[in-house]
This record gives C-alpha cells, structure tokens and sequence, in this order.
C-alpha cells in the first residue's frame, strides 16, 4: 500500500497520463484477488467504503432499481442479521416496501419451511447473511438462495464475516449480490465490495450522485491504497484458508473445552456443528459479562457486536435465539485469529477461569449503567 500514499498519489480515473494508468492498473489488480477469493468476474466487484455502505447499496439499490417495473415490494431477511440490514430493510417502508423479519432457531438457523412459506407471497428480494458476526453461525446460503430463485426472488448475503475465513462461490452458491469487508479478513478499514451478478443483468439505482466510477455505482476517487491493501489481503486470505480453518477449529475446541471443564454450567450460544472456526460465543453460568471484562484487561474480547458496544442494551442475536436479557448480560463473544496460538488459548482459559472465579464479581449496577471494560475487534 504505501507506495500508493506517496510516489504513486495518481487519481485511478486519469489515465491520461502514466501515473494515472498505474493507479488503474493497481485497482484493477486488487479488483482481480477480490473477485478470486469468491469465485466472481472482476467486472461483478463495485468498490465500497465497507460491508456496511455494500448491504445498503445491495438493499436500497435494488429494490429502488426495481421499483418502477416491479409489483413485489416484500424484502424478507432474519432477526440476527448485522444492524445495517435489518435498518436498511426497515428505511424502506417509507418508500412502499414490506421488510419481513424471519425468525430462527435456537442454533441461529433459519428453517427452510419457514422461508419458503414467507416466500410463497410473491416477494423482491431476501437478504440473509452467511455467517454471524456474533454468535459465528453459518447459514446454508445455497440451500437458502435456490428457494429464494425458484420463487423469483433475488438473493443477496453480508458475507462480510465469511469470505476469506471459508471457501464460498457466488457463482455455486446462486447469489445475485453479496458484500465484502476488507478490514474481516486483515485487510485496511475504509474499504469493502460489492458483488453484483452480470448475467442475468442485476440493476441497482446508486446511492450517491457523481461520476461514473465503479460503473457509475458509487461515485468518488477510488481509494487505492485501501483497494491495493483489499486485494492483497484477499489473495493472503485465499491461499490460506483451509489450513487456517482447521487450525482455528482445533484452537477454539481447545478454548471451549477449557472452560467448560473448570465452569459447570457454561453454555455455547448458536450451532455448535455450522459456525467460523475462530468464534465462540459463551453464556457464563453467574457472573456478568461486564464483570469479567473488567478482570481481563489483556482479552480483546467483547460482549456483543464492535458496532453496538455504545448501545449497552442486550444483543438482538442473542435475545433472537431465546435469550432473555440476564442471560444476554452473562454472555461473551470470543474471537479467535490468525496472530493467535495454543498459548494465547491458554492464557485466556486462565484468566477466564480467574475472573470467574473471583469474589465480588457480580455487579448490581442495571446493564445501561454498567461501562464496558472491552470492545471486540
């Protein structure tokens, strides 16, 4: 990247001249890894600032795109998916459309039955996500995206939390769009992507008023030191992936078992069978959440979703899957990545295990009066 922020400031979009066409070419390049890493055509990947400007590009774009031509105004998506879906969805009221909130299982998974009985009024669009950002829990996305097409639906997933860290094909799994974030696979922040199936051509109708970059989907200078970081950590995430995912899986194993042992009463919150390698989201039996927070300042952990941590109001994924608010505030999200080993583990067993263990660590203050100790990365 740091050539692009220096020697190399070139704006992407003026390739009159040499220093313009290498910034056009170094996009073009990253543009490559990003479509690679998910099985797409470079030409289906539209440059965002993040996941989170991609979903409502997806959402928003589509369903405005289709409003003219298209009676169907019903968009169905699930009660755990990431705040900027579920808001998304629900902005769009005021313009006509019927968001559908489907619920899911105590595991985090949707039930076939009921998506294709929501489906069998004639519906726009279905927006589930491909993995958790809390809980880690997989969906069956081509099992989901089939029944969504053979309804005439289009199909649209936040594979924010999934791509890079699992093998997915949009192109096997049936998806017309699907958004991706640099930052979720080790990549800068500032940057993401949007996958937008060619054939059959999917419209969508920009957010932003301006130039024709990103085929005149979003308008603005291309970042390219944040787009040539993207496409180095796609091409990293890539080659990695299945050696990274087995280990993550033997590292979380290990971490579960650890505290399961020393903590009777300890609870695993979602699938425990479909979740990312490196998630763990534990239910602690009689200690709040904030409380062990407090007693590890070492853990980068967190007790819900990095977005919402201001909030400090129990988790809507947790409370979707039938936990009730006590139980939210007893609850950890513990994620494991690619810096960590068996001794970070370790480590974090212990210290765990201590905070639990210590006296006074219940805390009488109600959940909005309490400080997090700790916010997830």
């Amino acid at each position: 990247m740091l050539p692009f922020f220096t020697d190399a400031f070139a704006n992407a979009a003026s390739e009159e001249h040499a220093a313009g066409r290498r910034a056009r070419d170094a996009v073009e390049e990253a543009r490559g890894e990003v479509a690679a890493l998910i099985d797409a055509e470079p030409r289906e990947i539209v440059f965002t600032s993040g996941a989170t400007e991609a979903n409502n590009l997806a959402i928003k774009g589509y369903a405005r795109a289709q409003a003219m031509g298209d009676q169907r105004k019903r968009i169905l998506t699930a009660s755990t998916e990431h705040s900027c879906v579920l808001e998304s969805v629900k902005s769009l009221c005021s313009e006509g459309f019927s968001p559908i909130v489907l619920p899911v299982s105590s595991t985090g998974l949707l039930d076939p039955d009921v998506v294709e009985a929501a489906l069998a009024t004639p519906t726009l669009l279905v927006s589930v996500m491909g993995a958790n950002n809390e809980i880690g829990v997989l969906q069956d996305l081509a099992m989901l995206a089939a029944l969504a097409t053979r309804h005439g639906a289009a199909f649209h997933s936040d594979l924010a939390q999934l791509a890079g860290k699992l093998p997915v094909s949009v192109r096997e799994t049936g998806l017309t769009m699907a958004s991706l974030s640099a930052h979720k696979m080790y990549g800068p922040k500032g940057i993401g992507a949007l996958y937008i199936r060619r054939r059959p051509r999917t419209r969508l109708a920009p957010l932003l008023s301006g130039g024709a970059q990103e085929r005149g989907l979003r308008a603005g200078t291309a970042p390219v030191p944040l787009i040539v970081g993207f496409g180095v950590a796609a091409r990293l995430a890539r080659r990695s992936m299945t050696t990274e995912a087995r280990r993550l899986t033997a590292l979380r194993e290990r971490l579960h078992r650890g505290l399961r042992a020393a903590i009777p009463g300890l609870s695993v919150n979602g699938s425990v069978d479909s979740r990312l390698p490196g998630n763990l989201n534990i239910t602690f039996p009689d200690r709040p959440a904030a409380s062990m927070l407090a007693a590890c300042p070492r853990l980068c952990i967190s007790s819900g979703a990095a977005c919402s941590v201001a909030e400090l109001s129990p988790s809507h994924v947790l409370r979707a899957i039938g936990l009730g608010d006590d139980a939210c505030r007893r609850s950890l999200r513990i994620g494991i990545g690619r810096l960590n080993s068996a001794d970070d583990v370790d480590q974090a067993i212990a210290m765990l295990i201590a905070a639990h263990e210590a006296p006074g660590a219940q805390s009488s203050l109600p959940l909005r009066q309490r400080p997090l100790a700790a916010t997830g990365a």
